[in-house]
């Protein structure tokens, strides 16, 4: 059968590919379909056609399969927060360990590597500690409200469609964030709603009001405001700030970030705190850390413990050991290693992220951590000592292969290698296969509802035979 665009078709659900998809194949050729699960058989129309795949959107789920859920949420399947509410959570952690295995098999091409069973998530709703929320002057309407009179439409804050940039569903609540984080997205809504400023457009690039960023402390139970606009304007957002803070005690900082460009981050070229502190404080086990509005900060806390005692636990430390982590962060890694080790340095590009480490470093009385803020791929070459154990936990990208290079040069005789990312996980893996030898892997759940999985991979430097 010749498959067109356009073209309607009954399809049977075989598989979960990586990246979330249903998989069917028709004379087999590969159809990707959003929102199935395996044993699904739906009809859908064919919107994508290339010339080794196409990718289909579901009309009408014939056939439901035995694996799938009534998703909680009212915006499943228009969202692109979590895709996967749909699926029993035990499958979800099953397609999860699978996808990291396969993506090592066959990108890596390393075979026969231990891949554990993914850890669960304490929480597979209400887990997630930073939401962004963003503005648009155009709403964009759910199924059901098409042709409804009376829809509001020039005024969004929420989350965006899967795989676009200006379509903005206005989320009136999302069950990834605790309840609180709910009430605060909708008191905001309505005062931005109703201010003289209009909302950004993503289209036009013009207007005032950009996104919302809320951060929770699961420790303390404390909230952090992040206002970004396109402009300054302090008589616009003070009063937003003030009416959060005297309406919701368990705020403790409000900080406005100016964003002038058109790039579409809720990162801007300067702050202004509007009320309480600069930072938000929470705990990882025993240490305690300063989190400000533009640092990273892993997005589950409780996750985030099983995953640092994974590394802890693969690196192997005796006391004695030199230890190197690039994209070291907020420094949450060096100090859940500090007491295990002879020295940390972390290498940081974000220069906020550089300064809360040695902030929190100096809380908890740790001396043996060291940062260096700049380009991984300039400070790496400033290391004169050989690490007795990497560990590398990069964005999504993974490494540049300049940094591979760097690494390998190195030769730290035990590699940890965190990775949000299976597929470049595993190009890094193949491209440092010929000098380390992938011992195992731990996949951890950080991000339940959706496809995305963290793993922790444990490496050793190969024993060379000297002729």
């Amino acid at each position: 059968m010749k498959i067109k665009k356009g073209q309607t078709l009954e399809l049977d659900i075989i598989d979960i590919a990586f990246g979330g998809k249903g998989l069917a194949k028709v004379d087999g050729f590969a159809i990707f379909v959003d929102n199935t699960a395996p044993m699904d058989r739906v009809l859908a129309r064919i919107v994508k056609k290339k010339k080794q795949f196409a990718e289909a959107r579901v009309m009408e789920i014939l056939k439901p399969s035995p694996l799938r859920v009534e998703p909680p949420c009212e915006y499943s399947g228009f969202c692109g927060g979590c895709k996967w509410q749909f699926l029993d959570y035990e499958k979800q952690l099953e397609f999860k360990t699978r996808h990291v295995a396969e993506s090592i098999a066959h990108i890596g091409k390393i075979d026969h590597v231990i891949v554990h069973p993914a850890l669960p998530s304490e929480k597979i709703f209400g887990y997630r500690n930073k939401m962004e929320f963003s503005c648009s002057d155009r709403r964009w309407l759910l199924p059901r409200e098409m042709g409804m009179e009376g829809v509001e439409r020039g005024f969004a804050l929420g989350l965006h469609v899967p795989g676009t940039f200006y379509k903005v569903l206005d989320i009136q609540a999302c069950l990834l964030q605790p309840g609180l984080g709910n009430q605060i997205l909708d008191t905001a809504r309505q005062y931005m709603k109703t201010s003289e400023a209009p909302a950004y457009g993503l289209h036009s690039h013009e207007g005032f009001w950009r996104f919302l960023m809320l951060r929770h402390s699961v420790a303390y139970d404390h909230w952090m405001v992040n206002i970004i606009t396109a402009s300054e304007d302090r008589n616009l957002v003070q009063p937003l700030a003030d009416s959060l803070i005297e309406k919701y005690p368990k705020i403790v900082s409000v900080v406005n970030n100016i964003n002038t460009r058109k790039a579409s981050i809720a990162v801007g070229e300067c702050e202004i705190l509007l009320g309480g502190e600069r930072i938000l404080r929470d705990r990882l086990g025993s240490f305690e850390y300063e989190i400000s509005a533009n640092s990273f900060f892993q997005t589950n806390t409780r996750g985030a413990e099983e995953l640092y005692g994974g590394v802890k636990t693969f690196a192997e430390l005796s006391g004695g050991d030199t230890v190197l982590d690039l994209y070291s962060g907020t420094g949450t890694i060096p100090i859940w290693l500090a007491d295990s080790a002879k020295s940390v340095i972390g290498l940081e590009m974000v220069e906020s992220a550089v300064a809360d480490a040695g902030k929190n470093c100096r809380n908890h009385k740790i001396g043996n951590c060291t940062f260096i803020q700049g380009d991984i791929r300039e400070t790496l070459s400033e290391i004169n000592e050989r690490p007795d154990v990497m560990i590398i936990d990069p964005p999504r990208a993974g490494m540049h292969k300049d940094v591979v290079k760097q690494v390998l040069a190195m030769g730290p005789e035990r590699i940890v290698y965190v990775s949000c990312n299976p597929a470049t996980l595993a190009r890094d893996l193949d491209l440092m296969r010929e000098d380390y030898e992938v011992l195992e892997v731990q996949p951890v759940d950080m991000f339940p509802h959706t496809y995305h999985i963290e793993s922790i991979t444990k490496l050793k430097k190969k024993d060379r035979v000297r002729l």
